[in-house]
Order: C-alpha cells, then structure tokens, then sequence
C-alpha cells in the first residue's frame, strides 16, 4: 500500500504547479539551507537550483527532480507560511504622527487604549515628495491592521518589524521628552508612543512586555533581533545619565561601574556585556529556554553614531532618526554597535554557527553544527596570516620585523607614478570609484570554513582557500594573456598586482588564492613552495554581499539613481543625489561603512585593555575572527581592479596615474568619466570599466586639472604622491613625501 502512497504523491508532484522563484528562495532561505545543500539532495548541480530561483528567467525542474523539489518546498511552506499582505485603512498625511498609549494610563486605568496626536506637522522633517508618497502608502491609524509584506528591500519608510504580533511596532524607537515632560518612542512609520517607564531598569521591563519592538531572525537557525532604544539627551536626563561622556569615560568606553543608574540595573537582577554601559549598552538577563530577554541601547551624544559613516544622523529630530534607523534596519538588520560592529554581525545572523539537530530517538532536538557557517568556537590562524603580536608568534624574537616571506600581506592599492609628458599635455585628471569594491570582491569568494592545514610544495588548485608561499618575481607586466591571446603593455606604467605598493616582488612570499590565481590567468606558471590550506570551505559571505547590495541598491533607487540608466543619465543622477533626501544618503553611506567595516573587523587588533603581544585579546575569541577571510576578499578586489586596468590599456593605451583603494585616476583631455572610458554605441569595454550603481562598477569621484596635479607634487617636493587621495575636491592635507 505504501507503494501506491509514493506512486500517488510522485503523479501529484509531478503536474501540481511550484511556487514562483522569488517564494522558492525565501523558503529556502528560511531554513537555512545553502544551494549547494539543495543540489546535493537532489543530485543536480549549483547552477540548476539558482537558475530554478532566478527571477528573471526561472527554469523548471523536470522528471524525478521536479518531484523532490516539490515535495522540498511543500514541507518547508509547512514550516515557514509565506507573509500575509499588507493591509492598510485610510491614508492620513505623511507628516503627522501619532501616539500609542500602552497599557492603562494613570489617570483612566481600564480605559481601552486610544490614539492622541502629540507631535504637529511642523516639527517633523519633511520628506520628498516620492518618500512622503510611500511614507502615506506605509502610514495607518491606530485601528488599522500593521502587517507587512515579504521581507524584501523595502521602501524608505517601510516598518521593519516584519508580521510577527510581537514586533508590530517596529524594530526600533527613538525617546525624547516632550514639552509637557511625557517620554515619546518615536517609531518606524510614523508612531509615537507614549512611554510610562520612570527609570532605566522599568523602560527595560516597558520595552520588552509592552512595546512590541524588535525583527524577526534573517535565517532559520538564527535568533530574533533584539529591541533597540535610542536616547536622545532630553532622554538621558530624564533616566538619569549623563548627556556627554567625560575625556576619562570616552577613552575607557562607557561610564563607571559604580554610577547609580548600573546600581538601580544590578539590583532589578539586569546585567550589562562586559563592554559596559557605553554608546552601545546591551541591557540583558540570562535566556529562559528560547525566550530573550535583551534591550540594546544606542547612545547618539556619546558618539555611536559615528560621523563619518552616519554623517548628521546624531543632530536629527527624534521622528527622522527614527525613519532614517528604521531604512537601516529593513534592508540590511537592527544596528549592533558600529557600522563596522552590525557588518561583522549581519554574516553571524544569516550564518548562524549552531543549528536544531533532527529529533533523537526520544524525540529532543539538540544544539549542533549548522552546515556553512565558521562554527561557534574560534580556529588559530596560521602564523603567516597572524598580524604581529598574535599569541601564534610569541616565540619569535623580540623586535623581530618579518618580511614577505613569513608574513602575508594583502592589502588594497596605494600607488602612484609620475606623470609621462604626453599626459601632462592632457587638461584634466579623472578620478573613478568602484561602488562598494570590497563587497564585489567578496561576491562569490570560496573562503575557508576551518582551520588551516600546512603542505610542503603543494600543486596550486585555484579553486581551494588559503595561503601560498610563493615567487611571482618572474611574471612580466609588458607580456600578459588576455583570454587566449598575448598582450604587450608598458609594464612601467602599471602597478604590480601583487602587491599593495604596487612594486615588482623581488622572491617567495605569501599570497591568498586569488593572487596567484591572477598570475596564473596572465599566462604564467607558478610553483608554490609550501602553504596553509583550508579544505573546509565554502561561498560564506554570498547571502551577506547580496543583502548588503540589495540594500544599497533600493536606497540608491530611492535617491534617483537607478541601476539601468545610461551612462550619461547615471552620472547627471549621481550630482547632487544626497541633497534629494539627506536622510536616505545617510543610509547609503552606512550601508557603505556596513561592507567595508564588517571586512576590516575580520582582523580587529587589540584596544587597550592593558594589552601586551603575544597575549590573545578579546577579539580572538570570536569565530568570525579570521584574517584570512579579510585577506582573500582585499586579495580579490585588488585583482578585480588590476584587471580592468590592464584591459581598458589594451584597448585604449592609457594607464592610471594614481590608484587609492578603490579610485583610480587617470589623465584626460576632458573633466568626464566619458572622455576616457570607451563606450561605443552606449557599450562599455567588455571586462573594463563600466559606470552604473551597482556594486564593481564605478561611479565619478571627481576631477581636478592636470597643472593643479603638477603643482601639488611640486610645492611638496614629492613626485609620485598620490593623487587619488586628494582628487575629490582638491584638497590637500597630510602629505608626507611618500613615506
């Protein structure tokens, strides 16, 4: 009989229609499952199960394999329904608020809760008019349903709660004071609520039983976001902390232990991380079970939101810091500290280190290893990946200063040259920028998932993570292969590739993989003499590059600059994009500071605390720190950008005179990207450089004359200074002769 069962479930899946493929993604993703784990179970390859999700032309899976994909994604549609739709009544006026009392007020206890508008138009920011469109779409009364739809990049105003009950207010609120002294928890959308809590241990009790804030999880094993308060000074004062930061506490990070407001804490039974009560306090007590109970707060007078990612973000109104947070938080997750802190924490959340274990025999599930992720205990680097003063290098001698053969140094470019006299016969220098390089080079990087395994004159295999010891003194830029033919190039107009110096390596030293990989693809033979190799591995950072992309994708489209504009009409969208919503180019540059922060905190150093080299610091005791993951994703963008390079002198025989990280300039006869990159009939070079809003390509930094170029380097005596640093508005600061 069991036969027939399978036989009529097999005919049923057969001809019963799948679900579209963006629904295929989210259910997988739900569960945690990578596309490798899918195609393994269904014994088909990588490519078929994205090209069966891909959403511009989705294929269907046919025969055997249709049956099992069926069958997959009808238990996990069991498992994880998709999101009902948004409902909304009414659509009141954008720039009013609104206030929510939670729970019985003191003067009508009993009373049912009502709305009462507490903040006037004029004292919120307005926004444009294609925001102030979706914000009244996004805005509803009190007696309307509050349920968003799928989590997608959502638009500006767009609540981040997702349609769980528990966190329909939002992920977030910012609390002031109002003029009649009532706390106000300005939240995503346009709520206000009223805020009873009279000190910081209640607001912390408040929060988590009556507010209803916090998001849902980003993964299927991974946890829900924890509410998140921001203070503003008036808040500060009202709970009974200090509105700045004295020199002693800003240097040590956080208050005393011994200030009244960290007693009141300890005595309701709270505790604080042993970070302290800082910028970015986590007020928590031990989890019950699955149940959190965790409140983080973000201090913006104590410096958390840091200028130079955030901008302004600290001297807004509570209701715009309220929206603009809110963006952050949908698109790419609910701050965590620094935008360098939430970048390293996005990749924990969509690759939790544990997951649930199928149910044993008695039917419990239990903590174990959740496939893809770098696991829940920290792995040693090798000792050539371990920055100096690592506890890996105790035993090298004092003062010991390791060259390029013990040491791996992946870094990004920071080189220059002088100019030839047939550029300094050109007008202008152009400065390009790649958009969010780094991410681009960590999309679709194999990185390693382990710990480090030492081979003696291994076979290179591009395709496995780690570190080579190796000579490429041998490769010569004049004589390289593109695709199948042999190029010549003025080899001393470009950088070397191998090195962030941009200088010839002179013998062995230690490169990541795409490094060598690069020398390979140029046409020449390479023979490691020993390397650190990581066998466990896998695409890590894909889910975190393409939530992160996304991000900066709908907040750029938001901002006018859409990813299929001309290469004309990009750059006319580009000038003078911030000013059409200052507080949507914020999110765009923390996104930003999201990619390239959460790469540079792979390999955090030590922060004081008293430390001395060759003792761990509190950094190594997380998994995600891992130097050989912040090198292979440099080595990758340093490459990327070398290669366009090398293409576009090819074609057109030009070649940078400057390249910082990611800009590079070059000499023009005119002040645009357009009068040295070669498009022909709109068509950029293939493989060359290509101007647009996504990530890889590059957008115009900016564009000074080539005589302000000469006079730079001539009043400060420094012929190959680096201009790129300098080619934003012309500007310069700090020079230091090259050395």
């Amino acid at each position: 009989m069991s036969e027939l069962f399978d036989a009529v479930d097999a005919l049923v899946a057969s001809r019963s229609a799948l679900p579209s493929a963006e629904e295929r993604k989210r259910l997988r993703i739900a569960h945690g499952l990578t596309l490798d784990e899918v195609a393994g179970a269904l014994k088909v390859r990588r490519a078929t199960v994205s090209a069966w999700e891909s959403t511009k032309k989705p294929t269907e899976p046919r025969g055997p394999e249709r049956e099992a994909y069926a069958r997959l994604l009808g238990q996990l549609a069991k498992l994880y329904p998709a999101p009902a739709p948004a409902t909304f009544t009414g659509a009141p006026d954008p720039a009013e608020a609104e206030t929510l009392s939670i729970g019985p007020e003191p003067e009508a206890a009993g009373a049912p809760a009502h709305v009462t508008p507490q903040v006037p138009a004029s004292d919120l920011v307005d926004p444009p008019p294609a925001a102030a469109a979706r914000l009244a779409m996004l805005a509803r009364p009190a007696s309307a349903s509050r349920r968003p739809g799928t989590r997608k990049a959502a638009p500006a105003a767009t609540p981040a709660g997702g349609t769980d009950p528990r966190f329909e207010n939002g992920p977030l609120a910012v609390l002031d004071v109002a003029d009649d002294g009532k706390v106000l928890a300005y939240c995503t959308g346009g709520l206000v609520l009223d805020v009873p809590a009279k000190s910081l241990p209640s607001l912390v009790e408040w929060t988590l039983k009556e507010a209803k804030l916090g998001a849902l999880k980003l993964s299927g094993p991974g946890k829900d976001a924890d509410p998140l308060l921001v203070l503003t000074q008036a808040a500060l004062e009202r709970y009974s902390l200090p509105v700045t930061l004295t020199e002693e506490e800003r240097l040590a990070g956080r208050i005393p232990e011994g200030h009244k407001v960290i007693k009141q804490l300890t005595r309701a039974d709270w505790k604080l991380t042993k970070r302290g009560f800082g910028p970015w306090a986590r007020i928590y007590r031990p989890a019950q079970g699955s149940e959190r109970a965790c409140v983080q707060l973000c201090i913006p007078s104590w410096n958390a939101l840091d200028s130079r990612h955030w901008d302004t973000a600290g001297q807004l109104p509570p209701a715009e810091l309220a929206r603009l947070l809110g963006v952050y938080a949908s698109r790419v997750m609910t701050p965590r500290g620094s935008t360098a802190v939430t970048g390293l924490e996005l990749m924990t959340a969509l690759h939790p280190a544990t997951r649930a274990s199928a149910p044993d025999a008695t039917g419990k599930r239990h903590s174990e290893h959740n496939p893809g992720s770098l696991g829940k205990d920290p792995v040693d680097p090798a000792p050539c990946e371990a920055p100096d003063g690592h506890p890996v290098l105790k035993d090298l001698p004092r003062f010991h200063v390791r060259g390029p053969g013990e040491r791996l140094l992946e870094e990004a470019y920071d080189w220059a040259r002088p100019m030839t006299d047939a550029e300094c016969t050109l007008r202008h220098l152009v400065g390009i920028d790649v958009n969010m390089a780094f991410g681009a080079g960590a999309n679709g990087l194999n990185v390693g998932l382990g710990a480090p395994t030492h081979v003696t004159n291994p076979v290179f295999d591009p395709k496995l993570p780690g570190s080579w010891l190796v000579d490429l003194s041998h490769v010569d830029q004049s004589k390289v292969k593109a695709g199948k033919e042999w190029v010549e190039l003025d080899g001393s107009l470009l950088p070397s590739p191998f090195t962030p110096k941009g200088e010839r390596p002179e013998g062995p030293a230690w490169y990541a993989t795409p490094t060598v990989a690069y020398a390979v693809e140029l046409g020449y033979e390479v023979r490691p003499l020993e390397a650190w190799l990581r066998y466990e591995n896998g695409r890590y950072l894909d889910g975190w590059y393409n939530r992160l992309r996304d991000a900066y994708l709908a907040t750029m489209t938001d901002l006018g600059v859409d990813a299929d504009l001309a290469p004309a009409d990009f750059l006319a969208a580009m000038e003078g994009y911030k000013h059409r919503d200052p507080g949507l180019a914020i999110v765009a540059t923390a996104i930003k500071a999201t990619v390239k922060g959460g790469i540079g905190k792979l390999r955090e150093r030590p922060r004081g605390e008293g430390w001395r080299p060759g003792e761990p610091w509190r950094a190594l005791s997380r998994p995600t720190w891992r130097p050989d993951i912040r090198a292979a994703v440099i080595s990758r963008t340093r490459i990327n950008l070398h290669r366009k390079i090398v293409k576009h002198a090819a074609f057109t025989g030009q070649y940078p005179v400057a390249i910082l990280s990611d800009c590079v300039v070059y000499a023009a006869g005119g002040p645009s990207p357009l009068d040295f990159l070669p498009y022909r009939d709109g068509k950029p070079l293939p493989g060359g450089f290509k101007l647009g809003v996504n990530p890889g390509l590059v957008k115009h930094e900016g564009s000074q004359d080539v005589l302000w170029g000469e006079e730079v380097r001539e009043r400060f005596n420094a012929p190959e200074l680096n201009l790129a640093r300098y080619i934003k508005d012309g500007t310069v600061t700090d020079v230091d002769n090259g050395e």
